[in-house]
């Protein structure tokens, strides 16, 4: 319920604070006052767009300011998805500068536009004489069905599950692309992964097979060099061991003559025993190595195979070969991965498609169900507000598909003459049937206790005398189940409100601003006087105020 509505430099508006209490509240005034400029300050804070040509003093920021207790209309889970601090009582302002800023706050936390109307369409509805455009909407018309038929927990459950479902169709037709472009690398890929998985490729091979390739290729020229060496070593009667032989004994021979001379023999024995070892591996490898064309041949097939490979991928080593195999690898695994992926996902549609159905029959039951009880309600206020031969009926056909309303479509059907064939909304009545027609199916929501207050901007439009006392009536009952604020020119609704407000406006200095006061005994009984007899207060005018009143 909306408690306190402070405003400042927004239009024609200087600075004004106005507090609000439950019931009915009527706010009178001439026209051009600035009543309706109230609900232009009141839909900034409900998150409606605004710019800096609102404000009266182009040099200063607008700010309006609304205090609304919240208690008893499950708003918590807002909150803390939002991550703002929940009280009873919240605080929305919404700031303009003068350069077209805006800035939007809940609790004194700053949020986005977004935030603020979302919440500001919990807390207030607006009627005006451009939302009775949206009566002959089927988005309305469902919404409506479903407030009276108290399914919205439902409707909101299954509407959950239908973006969850749209999301899952997005998230296939991205994975679907992905594998169509795929597809055309699919075929190839494999082929070239397979030629690399077949090579049997191993880390530093190319060298290995480049050093064996060269030693085969001059094996006979290495054989033939070892073993001339060999020969010179030891080999022959004049090798360099059968020499060094000799010159050990001579030494040898005199060593006893001379201490040092037998040092120098050792030497000679230690070099003797090295170079005959080096004789011996000399001989060894000379053996191992043999000259074997086939296998040579082998290998250099081999060579050839990696450098058609490392050629045709424009690669340097068999290492670079190695890394692209596995990157193949990798995208033959995430084929295989996005084809289980999709496969998934499309059993989730489908089952999220079947648990949709269930529940888009179940609301369809639910909203059928009240379609009868519904229309006669309408019918019943409806001769209450002057249209006693007030037709109405829902028609309602199957959706082709899952909608986010489920599988209903839904028009409303209306004549205000019997005997006379029912048509859309549209087509079938004027502005003030269907002011009296919107006022009838908000005057039954108003019962399942949905929003705290509801604004009607001269539902009065089209109606006079009687129905006029009617329609107050109307706005009266709604008032003890929520609060209600009515803007009027009819003293038959003024007299009927809790609470009555008056709109006037004064110039200074040729600067025009709006003022509000809230009327009270017999300001109250002049002002609905005055709007009995067009500003010239008369005596009849007066007791028909006090009787408008209730006096």
């Amino acid at each position: 319920m909306l408690i306190k509505l402070s405003i400042k430099n927004y239009i024609l508006i200087h600075e004004l604070e106005i507090d609000f209490s439950g019931g009915l509240s009527v706010i009178t005034g001439e026209t051009g006052a600035g009543k309706s400029i109230l609900l232009g300050a009141l839909g900034l804070i409900l998150g409606q767009r605004a710019d800096s040509g609102i404000l009266l003093d182009e040099t200063r920021k607008c700010v309006v300011e609304g205090i609304f207790r919240i208690s008893g209309y499950n708003l918590e889970n807002l909150f803390i998805v939002n991550e703002l601090d929940y009280d009873d009582l919240v605080i929305l302002r919404r700031e303009i500068s003068p350069g077209g800023k805006s800035r939007a706050f809940i609790n004194d936390t700053p949020v986005n536009l977004a935030i603020l109307k979302d919440l500001g369409d919990r807390l207030v509805n607006i009627h005006s004489q451009n939302s009775i455009i949206t009566l002959n909407d089927s988005n309305f018309q469902l919404a409506v069905i479903d407030s009276y038929a108290g399914i919205q927990p439902q409707v909101a459950s299954y509407r959950a599950d239908f973006s969850g479902l749209l999301e899952l169709r997005r998230r296939l037709a991205v994975l679907q692309q992905t594998e169509a472009k795929s597809a055309i690398e699919r075929d190839y890929n494999l082929f070239l992964l397979d030629e690399l998985q077949k090579a049997n490729l191993k880390s530093g091979e190319f060298e290995e097979l480049e050093q064996a390739v060269q030693l085969l290729t001059h094996a006979e020229e290495i054989k033939n060099n070892l073993f001339s060496a060999g020969q010179f070593i030891g080999g022959l009667e004049a090798s360099i061991l059968a020499q060094l032989s000799e010159a050990i004994h001579h030494i040898s021979s005199v060593a006893r003559y001379k201490n040092d001379l037998q040092v120098l023999v050792e030497r000679l024995n230690s070099n003797y025993i090295d170079i005959k070892d080096l004789y011996k591996d000399l001989s060894i490898i000379e053996e191992q190595i043999e000259v074997d064309p086939e296998t040579m041949e082998v290998m250099t097939q081999r060579l050839d195979h990696l450098n058609r490979l490392l050629k045709k991928h424009q690669l340097f080593t068999v290492d670079d070969l190695i890394l692209l195999k596995e990157g193949l690898e990798k995208k033959a695994v995430d084929v295989v991965d996005l084809e289980n992926q999709i496969t998934c996902i499309m059993n989730e549609i489908a089952e999220g498609e079947s648990l949709l159905i269930t529940k888009a029959e179940s609301i369809s039951a639910g909203r059928k169900k009240v379609f009868s009880k519904f229309e006669g309600e309408i019918i019943q206020v409806m001769a209450k507000l002057g249209i006693a031969m007030a037709q109405f009926r829902i028609e309602c056909t199957g959706a082709e598909q899952l909608s986010r309303d489920g599988i209903d479509k839904v028009r409303f059907l209306f004549s205000a003459n019997k005997g006379v064939e029912m048509k859309e909304l549209s087509h079938a009545a004027s502005g003030g049937e269907l002011s009296r027609l919107m006022l009838s199916i908000k005057s039954m929501i108003s019962q399942q206790n949905l929003l705290p207050t509801i604004v009607f901007d001269e539902i009065d439009n089209g109606v006079s005398g009687e129905v006029a006392g009617k329609v107050g009536t109307i706005l009266k009952k709604m008032g003890t189940r929520m609060q209600v604020i009515a803007i009027t020119h009819l003293p038959q609704i003024a007299g009927k409100g809790d609470h009555h407000y008056w709109v006037y406006k004064t110039e200074n200095k040729g600067i025009t601003t709006t003022f509000i006061k809230q009327l009270a005994g017999q300001e109250r009984v002049v002002e609905i006087a005055k709007m009995l007899s067009n500003d010239v207060v008369t005596d009849s005018a007066v007791k028909t105020a006090h009787e408008l009143l209730g006096n």
